[in-house]
């Protein structure tokens, strides 16, 4: 190689290296600063929602968890506000408009303005399409798109008010590609996406910030309680074997700690865990290849029948294979998280 094209590249790897830097201390420079922000999660009182909370409270947030289990929520109030937290609880059924609004409204009296809303609240049913009815979609998209519009609403005119505020959605992988045996699950997840790099765009001009979350399979302990559906023993097995294996999943904190950074700097999308890259990745690029790969995929899961369209709790559908030495990982997620 001569001298010339040796010093051109030498001064293209300088150029491209000095604008890293000027990124990266662009990025500390204008992160956002948690400490001191009132912060509301949806969901919070168990799962990846108290994981956030335990995260967010280390860096200062004053926290609002809203959640429907009353008891799940005086348990994160006792473990969170223990070790220094400041930190409110109330109990809200976030689909319902009414009740949002009544939440929202008493928190912004009593603990004050909302500065960070996180959409965390979820449901999951795993089973075949076959043996999902009405309602299993409608609860779907009642929690992942109509809920977040509720919440969304309810702090907006606050928030531009006040020249600014972030916004955290967590949808998932699966609300980038469909996955099968969960398609209320994706379908409701696939309107959220769609909601929040809507508002992205709309509500940049308010200096409101909207981040999507598309996290992979973590290990929360969420799988048991989770609605299983048509061979639920196996189903459930599967789901819980594919939760616990680091392999297909990370560790709730580790997801966590991805989300939040993403948050603070204002990122409009996070997706974790190296096989949902993947999969994002893809799906991009074919989504012929991908739906082509699922549907092998589908054909090895277990088929209709069983307890059919009825459906039972993850904790209800335990066996040998759902209780092994392999699914350990899930069961002390479980613990630790308040999903027991």
């Amino acid at each position: 190689m001569k001298t010339e094209e040796k010093r051109k590249l030498w001064w293209l790897a300088a150029g491209a290296g000095a604008l890293l830097a000027i990124r990266a201390i662009s990025r500390k420079l204008t992160a956002y600063d948690f400490s001191g922000k009132v912060v509301l999660i949806t969901g919070g009182s168990r799962g990846f929602g108290l994981v956030m909370a335990r995260q967010l409270a280390a860096e200062g947030a004053r926290l609002v968890l809203c959640a429907r289990n009353e008891l799940e929520l005086e348990d994160a109030h006792i473990e969170l506000a223990g070790k220094g937290a400041d930190v409110m609880v109330v109990r809200c059924d976030v689909t319902k408009q009414e009740q949002v609004e009544e939440m929202v409204s008493q928190v912004q009296n009593n603990f004050g303005p909302i500065d960070v809303l996180i959409n965390n609240a979820g449901i999951i049913q795993v089973g075949p399409v076959a043996e999902m009815t009405i309602e299993d979609f409608e609860e779907s998209i009642n929690i992942h798109y109509w809920a977040p519009i509720y919440t969304t609403l309810a702090v907006l005119d606050s928030m531009k008010a006040r020249g600014g505020g972030r916004i955290l959605n967590i949808s998932s992988i699966g609300g980038k590609i469909s996955v099968p045996h969960l398609v209320p699950y994706s379908a409701g997840k696939f309107a959220l996406t769609g909601l929040s790099e809507g508002l992205r765009a709309e509500l940049k001009k308010y200096n409101i910030i909207v981040t999507t979350a598309a996290p992979g399979l973590m290990r929360t302990g969420s799988p048991r309680n989770a609605f299983v559906k048509g061979h639920h023993e196996k189903e459930y097995a599967l789901f819980k074997l594919m939760d616990s294996s680091p392999l297909t999943s990370i560790s709730a904190e580790e997801s966590a700690k991805e989300v939040l950074n993403a948050l603070r700097h204002g990122d409009a999308e996070v997706v974790t865990t190296l096989p949902a890259k993947f999969g994002a990745l893809v799906h991009g690029l074919s989504p012929e290849l991908v739906t082509q790969a699922f549907a092998l995929v589908n054909s090895l899961l277990p088929g209709e029948g069983g307890i059919g369209k009825n459906r039972k709790k993850g904790y209800e559908s335990e066996s040998s294979l759902s209780e092994s030495f392999f699914t350990k990982p899930t069961d002390k997620a479980a613990q630790k998280n308040n999903e027991v």
